[in-house]
């Protein structure tokens, strides 16, 4: 156990250290402006004890002059420096900041359906915001305030074993005790801040779903509901960090009675070799000066501790995300090219990842096998639950498949690159999402270097160029966050729109209309025909009105295909379609 501890710990501290190889020039050039400032801080007491010692008892004015000058010289430098340090350092730490956030967000592109059905948006968002503005400050401070630490601790111990040896040896006596008492609470300080990342994480998925349903909250009257849910995360995230602090609390209290005890014991011993004629007034002088720069490198320790704990966490949460397994890629993937619709199902048996194998009411679709040939228009109709959504979320490998295969034109899909495969495949569905930016924009996301009369034209066959020209800023108009400056009609139209410039081979229509009016609905239904001419094409749907005119209709249940045929052979075989319509059209 405490092996892989060690070998996980390892792997964590290359991976981090691999983020500075781009900024590496930056880096070590940091690093050695920082080195040099430490040099020139171990310098001032030297020179402090030469005037004292010799420069004023021997009124050598001229000496105590060239060496003011050049301590005025050291401090310009250090200024220099300083800046230096504080601006690019910061620097870096920004840069290696942005590199995590978009090695993090790139992955997050490439995880499965799976890991989102999961997780909490809010989550996700404050692992790529909070945690990694932690990790700039630690990528920046927690290299350089060590370097500058151990530069200063074997600066300051040559320095004060060249004025005294045993007294030197008496100072450092205290170290073992600091570091022991610094590595035992190490892992109840990292445990605490853990457990306060993950309650504020919660914090942000409430405030994210409150924020996003505030439309229901307010129409259900719900408000003082959501306060109290949300009081119930805010509560346990202030007692968490309640929980941190206070581990934080013993441990800078510790380490403040450390350093003035380091420091009683400077003055009573340093007291008593002078007193004895061990050292002299410069000595003593200038061993009271090093003890301060040596308390300094342990107080800056003790000041970044709690950055370099909320980093060093930070981190580990981005790590988590990291190794989550991304969608599986064939090694040799077949060429694609534009796949003419063939689509076959061959013995397809799919569960969810959190359901019980052994439960049989968890298998979404078990055993099922059909053909859906080019250019015919297929309705699957059923009740809910039956698996039809999740049948059309198969076919562009959003969820893997548990048994059987799926081949498109006879090539199987899990040979095929998911990007080849989804770019021959359009969607529609009931809940659309529009991207907070313009109509173009959104209507360009089917063909993103689409010219501005593709993106018209494809408006036109959606019946939506004429009501955009209505608008003040026509296509640049803003959409808002989701959509929301549209009704339900415009935005469905527009993903329609989104669809006609995609130009797949497969269409997949997922409810595309159940939410609308009819109105609205007979509008929709004609693009939706014209956008699923020539091409092979899905549709689910509870409307039965909507797909009287399929190729051919099948009747999905728990125990896959029930019934299939045209509208007609299906109402003659008085089975479950022929209930289902009579019930939806009763007088």
């Amino acid at each position: 156990m405490k092996e892989r501890q060690k070998k996980e710990s390892f792997r964590l501290i290359k991976k981090f250290i691999s983020y500075y190889k781009p900024h590496r020039v930056l880096f070590f050039t940091d690093m050695f402006c920082a080195f040099i400032v430490a040099l020139c801080d171990l310098f001032y007491p030297m020179i402090a004890k030469n005037i004292i010692n010799v420069y004023v008892p021997d009124q050598n004015l001229r000496m105590l002059l060239i060496w003011a000058a050049v301590l005025l010289g050291i401090y310009v430098l250090k200024a220099g420096l300083n800046y230096f340090i504080q601006y690019w350092g910061h620097i870096v730490g920004v840069r290696i900041q942005g590199d995590m956030r978009r090695d993090m967000f790139r992955h997050l592109q490439r995880l499965p359906f799976s890991y989102f059905d999961g997780t909490k948006t809010g989550t996700i968002m404050s692992r790529i915001i909070n945690d990694l503005m932690d990790i700039s400050e630690l990528a920046h401070h927690g290299p350089e305030d060590l370097f500058l630490s151990v530069v200063m601790l074997i600066g300051s111990f040559i320095m004060l074993a060249g004025i005294n040896l045993w007294l030197t040896c008496i100072i450092f006596a205290f170290i073992p005790f600091i570091v022991v008492f610094a590595v035992v609470l190490r892992k109840e300080l990292q445990d605490t801040s853990r457990a306060a990342r993950v309650e504020i994480a919660e914090v942000n998925a409430n405030v994210e779903t409150a924020i996003a349903g505030v439309r229901v909250s307010k129409a259900y009257t719900t408000e003082r509901y959501e306060n109290e849910k949300f009081n119930v995360a805010n509560e346990r995230y202030k007692q968490a960090r309640g929980r941190s602090y206070r581990a934080m609390g013993k441990f800078f209290s510790g380490m403040g009675l450390f350093q003035d005890l380091l420091y009683l014991v400077v003055l009573v011993a340093g007291g008593l070799f002078f007193f004895y004629g061990w050292i002299d007034t410069g000595e003593f002088a200038a061993y009271l000066l090093y003890i301060s720069m040596f308390l300094k490198p342990i107080q800056r320790l003790v000041n970044i501790f709690e950055q370099i704990q909320n980093g060093l966490t930070g981190f580990i949460r981005f790590e988590e995300i990291m190794q989550v397994a991304e969608e599986e890629e064939p090694e040799n993937p077949l060429p694609v090219g534009e796949l003419e619709g063939n689509i076959c199902f061959d013995h397809v048996g799919f569960r969810y990842q959190n359901s019980d194998e052994a439960d049989q009411e968890s298998r979404v679709i078990e055993d099922m096998s059909l053909r859906i040939d080019k250019g015919k228009t297929v309705a699957l109709v059923g009740p809910s639950g039956a698996g039809k959504t999740t049948l059309c979320h198969l076919i562009p490998r959003f969820y893997e498949l548990n048994e059987g295969k799926i081949t498109i034109d006879g090539m199987d899909i899990r040979e095929m690159s998911r990007y080849d495969l989804r770019r021959n495949i359009g969607m529609v569905a009931q809940d659309v999402f529009l991207f907070n930016g313009t109509i173009r924009e959104n209507i360009a996301y089917g063909k993103l270097d689409a010219t501005d009369e593709e993106i018209i034209e494809a408006a036109k066959k959606a019946n939506i160029h004429d009501y955009i020209l209505t608008m003040e800023n026509g296509y640049d108009t803003q959409v808002g966050e989701r959509g929301v400056k549209l009704s339900g009609g415009q935005k469905q139209r527009i993903s329609i729109a989104r669809v006609f410039l995609k130009d797949p081979a497969i269409l997949i229509l997922d409810e595309a209309t159940s939410a609308l009016d009819n109105a609205t609905e007979m509008l929709i239904q004609g693009a939706l025909e014209e956008l699923s001419k020539g091409r092979t094409c899905i549709v689910v749907a509870h409307r039965l009105s909507t797909i009287k005119n399929a190729d051919e209709i099948i009747v999905l249940t728990r125990e896959g295909v029930e019934e299939r045929g045209t509208h007609e052979e299906l109402l003659a075989q008085d089975g479950l379609y022929a209930s289902l319509y009579q019930y939806q059209f009763r007088v």
